[in-house]
Parts: structure tokens; C-alpha cells; sequence
């Protein structure tokens, strides 16, 4: 018996089972498309009968790949993810207009010396937006974002910032009031780092005095801390500049390493690949 070879189908054959099976729907995937619902029927019929192979099971209100079907589509999706990027490498216009998205902490302590080269990189306007979500929330698709995490948001671009290392510190001033510095007053920062208990836990440290001042943002904390109100558990790369300056001291030697960290996080509406890759270069360079 001789085997013919397959012919490779339509390319919109292919992208409109896709988005079916993405979509969960030939309604939505029409939508998706922007062909009608029964211009996806159709092509999903011509290819799996040039396929020889059922790709779905057809119910009154709903699609379900079969086995053949669900066993191709990471296939399918990862060649049309490298059609994307190449065809947009050589052939896309790049963003001239990019969004970033970050915590006031992170804009102020971390970001700003980068803004002359990412505005350089967008050929033409860079806004700023402060973050107004959680810190691990995913941005929107058009937006680039710095988000605290593990990295395991959807967005087709992730770049991590620098891993994360929490230590205490305070001012040389207010060191100099107490023996140990574990006696001093502590500063608590709500959000998504590591707190006080914690830190206590890992390095067997008193508890008390439990902090008579809280506050919201790193942003905030920091500064109370730079004004010699109590100790802050504060992220070292953020705070580098502070400690060159000798404006805080880290106390002891011990750090905690977290597990999460700062990430630039990004959908394809965002940036484009030339753009992302720039921007990675950027950032790995300092």
C-alpha cells in the first residue's frame, strides 16, 4: 500500500480551527475572526476531510475537540505563534506609543533611569500609569507590565527584573539609639513581599515590638524609614541606591531570598517582538 503525502491545508482552515478550539465555540471563533459562524462550519468541514480525521464533536450548544483534535492543537498554535513573531520581526511596524504599567514603589525606586532609553525604543510616546491592581495581576493585553510574582502570568512576553531579597534597615541615626537593633521600632508595609512574622519565623528574631506604624506601599514605608521612624524590611535591589548613599544601613547579615520577584510582563498588542527584545537588552545590560 503506498501512503500519498498530505497536502498542507488553507491557512484559514487551520486559524479557524484554532480559534474554535480556543474560543469553545464557531460562534465565538467567528467573532474572533471576523468571518461568519457558518464560514467557520465550512472550514473546519474541508479540513477535516482533507485530513481524513473528525477534529470535533458537533453537540446542540457546544464543541468538544476529540482526541485527534486536541492532540493537534498545541501543534497548530505553536506554528501560528512563529508565523506571528517572524512575520512581525521583518515585517512589523513597531509600537509607537508603549504603556507601562508598575507600582509607584517600582516607578520611583527602580524604573525611572530607564525611561530615556524605553522612550527611545518606542520612537514615540512612553506613558507611565501607575498600577492600581493587585501586584500579581496580569496587565491588560495592551499594556507592558511590572508585576511581583513567580512569572507564570498568560502574556506571550515575561523578562524577569532581578530576584528578589528582603533584609531589614534604618537610618544610621536611629541605629545609633539602640544596642540591638531588634529593640527598635519597626515599620510594616501591607502587599505582596514577605512581612514581619515571617521574617521573624525564618530567623528566629523576637517578635516584638510589633509595629506601631503600617503602611499601604513600599513607597511610603521606605520613606518613614528614611526619616528615622522605625526599621523597614526592605527589598535590597530596590533600595540600592540607599544603601551606596549610607542613607540606610542593612542590619545583620541575614537576607531572605523570596521566591517571587519583580517581572516586565507583556501581551503582543504591547510591544512588538523587536520592541520586547530591545527592551530585555536594555534591562539585562544595567
Amino acid at each position: 500500500m503506498i501512503n500519498r503525502p498530505l497536502h498542507l491545508p488553507p491557512l484559514e482552515w487551520i486559524r479557524a480551527f484554532e480559534a474554535a478550539a480556543r474560543c469553545g465555540s464557531f460562534t465565538a471563533a467567528a467573532a474572533d475572526i471576523g468571518i461568519t459562524q457558518s464560514a467557520v462550519s465550512q472550514r473546519i468541514s474541508q479540513l477535516e476531510k482533507t485530513l481524513g480525521a473528525v477534529l470535533f464533536i458537533r453537540q446542540a450548544r457546544a464543541i468538544t475537540l476529540t482526541v485527534e483534535g486536541e492532540a493537534w492543537l498545541p501543534h497548530v498554535q505553536s506554528a501560528l505563534g512563529t508565523l506571528h513573531d517572524s512575520s512581525e520581526a521583518l515585517f512589523g511596524s513597531a509600537r509607537k506609543r508603549l504603556v507601562i504599567s508598575a507600582s509607584q514603589s517600582v516607578i520611583a525606586l527602580w524604573l525611572l533611569p530607564y525611561l530615556p532609553a524605553l522612550r527611545r525604543i518606542a520612537g514615540g510616546q512612553l506613558a507611565v500609569q501607575t498600577m492600581v491592581l493587585g501586584a500579581h495581576d496580569a496587565p491588560p493585553e495592551e499594556v507592558i507590565g511590572i508585576r511581583y510574582g513567580a512569572g507564570d502570568w498568560p502574556q506571550a512576553y515575561r523578562c524577569q527584573l532581578f530576584p528578589e531579597s528582603i533584609a531589614p534597615l534604618a537610618t544610621p541615626e536611629l541605629c545609633a539609639q539602640a544596642e540591638a537593633w531588634t529593640d527598635l521600632p519597626r515599620i510594616a508595609c501591607a502587599g505582596p513581599r514577605p512581612g514581619w512574622n515571617t521574617w521573624c519565623a525564618r530567623f528566629n528574631v523576637p517578635t516584638t515590638p510589633v509595629p506601631q506604624l503600617q503602611f499601604d506601599t513600599f513607597a511610603a514605608a521606605l520613606g518613614a524609614a528614611r526619616a528615622g521612624m522605625g526599621v523597614v524590611l526592605g527589598s535590597l535591589p530596590l533600595c540600592a541606591e540607599d544603601l551606596a548613599t549610607g542613607r540606610l544601613l542593612q542590619l545583620g547579615d541575614e537576607v531572605l531570598a523570596h521566591h517571587e520577584s519583580y517581572w516586565m510582563i507583556s501581551g503582543k498588542d504591547a510591544v512588538t517582538r523587536r520592541q520586547w527584545d530591545e527592551i530585555c537588552a536594555v534591562i539585562s545590560a544595567a
